[in-house]
């Protein structure tokens, strides 16, 4: 009760702090920027419009992400050399360093975001086996560990 009649107090001399704007976490922001524009609400699209007006790193940010995520989603692999050019030039630091280690193994970027091959398959066989391995850690011998992997579907 204290804090609510100092609060008041404040209010009526006309020195109460001004009430913080609603700032949203780092996380929020990602979100808006990385789905579909069709996907935000008005207010989210509108929060995010606020967000990119105040800070240029972020509208640059948003803009290379959105480009990017086209890139992926529509396996445009040939313009992946302009978008890391791009990128390198007037991007914030962090997306800077992100396109420069994409350039460090640029044909095997450029072959994943062209071709329809995946390594799914692999992956899924390769993540079955470390789950099997951990579940029998310390329990028993490599000679049983090896005829489950052999046996199991």
């Amino acid at each position: 009760m204290q804090v609510v009649r100092k609060h008041l107090a404040a209010l009526r001399a006309g020195t109460a702090e001004p009430v913080r704007a609603d700032i949203p976490s780092p996380r929020k922001i990602t979100s808006w920027i990385m789905r579909p524009r069709d996907t935000l609400t008005p207010s989210q699209e509108e929060r995010l419009l606020q967000v990119r007006l105040v800070c240029p790193d972020i509208t640059r940010a948003c803009d290379l992400a959105r480009c990017f995520t086209d890139l992926v989603r529509h396996r445009r692999g040939a313009l992946l050399m302009q978008w890391i050019r791009q990128a390198e030039q007037d991007a914030p630091k962090p997306m800077a360093s992100f396109a420069g280690s994409l350039r460090q193994d640029l044909d095997a970027v450029t072959a994943g975001l062209t071709l329809s091959w995946s390594s799914g398959v692999v992956e899924g066989h390769v993540n079955r086996v470390k789950t099997i391995k951990r579940a029998m850690y310390g329990r028993a011998s490599f000679q049983l560990l090896r005829t489950r992997l052999l046996t199991q579907p």
